[in-house]
């Protein structure tokens, strides 16, 4: 399995591409640099290595798993076999990642990790290079000669009578260019800042929406219809009291504001095979519907990874403490 050719073409993606049960890749940006030389350097990104980044976040056996068309269990299984011979290996030697980095052990048994520095992953800056500043020559302009003007001999009458310095006149159409210049500069100044301040607002406007959206997902509810009343006898502890004497873990698939249909949700949910119940109540009062509350980190993502990948469900992870 080409494990190591897959975390490389993941970090162009992610910022984390984490190897369950070894540590994680991490990139680390630098914005645009000139140095004191004239040299211009591109934006980058550079690799770190994190040992203590174990968990799994799916990413990189998903990958594995639509790469070589196999199951995602079977990616985690060829995963733990990779890392197991990772361990092994780096007691002796040092593991290489193609123009990514080395790792070895240093001699306080300590994961240490040298960046190969070869590849820049950050795709806005693809196809650039470090280059030089070449100094500007200072380049010198030749004045035009002013041409020699005909004096009025006549004294005929000027619809424009010119200004005089010494014994030189001036034509008065630079005067007019230089006016008609000022003017088109003055124009594009106007459009310029105009489109831009209607830009601005444009965004603004965006955000706005984005933000009432938003609002208006987490305030909202399902109308199931009318419901005929039943009466129902409540011991002290009802089943939809959620009491948490230790910690769950609970893949959410939905939030409700009225309990009645946070109920009519698990009933559905439950008929389709899942150990559905109510999870912790969200600051805002909504009731959060489960597929399933475990004692167990393990199951938990096990659980929301087969309803993502395999299932193509939408559903998140809630850790209630």
């Amino acid at each position: 399995m080409l494990l190591t050719q897959y975390i490389k073409e993941l970090l162009y993606q992610y910022e984390c591409v984490t190897i369950p049960q070894f540590g994680a890749f991490l990139t680390r940006s630098f914005g645009i640099k000139v140095d004191n030389d004239g040299l211009f350097y591109p934006s980058k990104k550079e690799v770190t290595f994190n040992q203590l980044l174990l968990a799994n976040d799916g990413v990189l056996a998903h990958y594995i798993s639509q790469k070589e068309k196999i199951s995602y269990e079977s990616a985690l299984r060829n995963i733990e076999k990779e890392v197991t011979s990772w361990k092994k290996r780096l007691q002796t030697q040092t593991l290489r990642f193609p123009d990514v980095g080395e790792i070895l052990l240093n001699t306080e048994k300590k994961i240490q990790f040298t960046p190969s520095g070869k590849i820049n992953f950050d795709l806005n800056s693809f196809g650039l290079h470090i280059y030089e500043r070449k100094p500007l020559l200072n380049i010198s302009v030749n004045k035009p000669k002013t041409a020699n003007i005909m004096e009025n001999t006549t004294n005929d009458d000027f619809m424009f009578t010119p200004e005089q310095k010494g014994n030189q006149k001036k034509s008065p159409f630079l005067r007019y260019a230089a006016i008609g210049i000022i003017g088109i500069a003055l124009l594009g100044t106007s459009y310029y800042f105009s489109d831009r301040y209607v830009t601005e607002q444009r965004i603004a406007e965006q955000e706005k929406a984005q933000i009432q959206i938003e609002k208006n997902v987490q305030e909202a509810t399902f109308d199931l219809g009318s419901i005929n009343s039943v009466s129902v006898s409540v011991s002290k502890n009802t089943p939809n009291e959620v009491i948490l004497n230790q910690p769950y873990y609970s893949i959410i698939a939905g939030s409700f504001r009225y309990l009645k249909n946070a109920e009519n949700k698990i009933s559905t949910l439950k008929d389709e095979g899942y150990p559905a119940t109510l999870a912790e109540v969200n600051p805002k009062g909504l009731y959060r519907v489960a597929y399933g509350r475990y004692t167990s980190k393990k199951e938990a993502i096990n659980m929301l990874y087969f309803l993502k990948y395999t299932l193509k469900q939408e559903a998140w992870y809630l850790e209630e403490r």
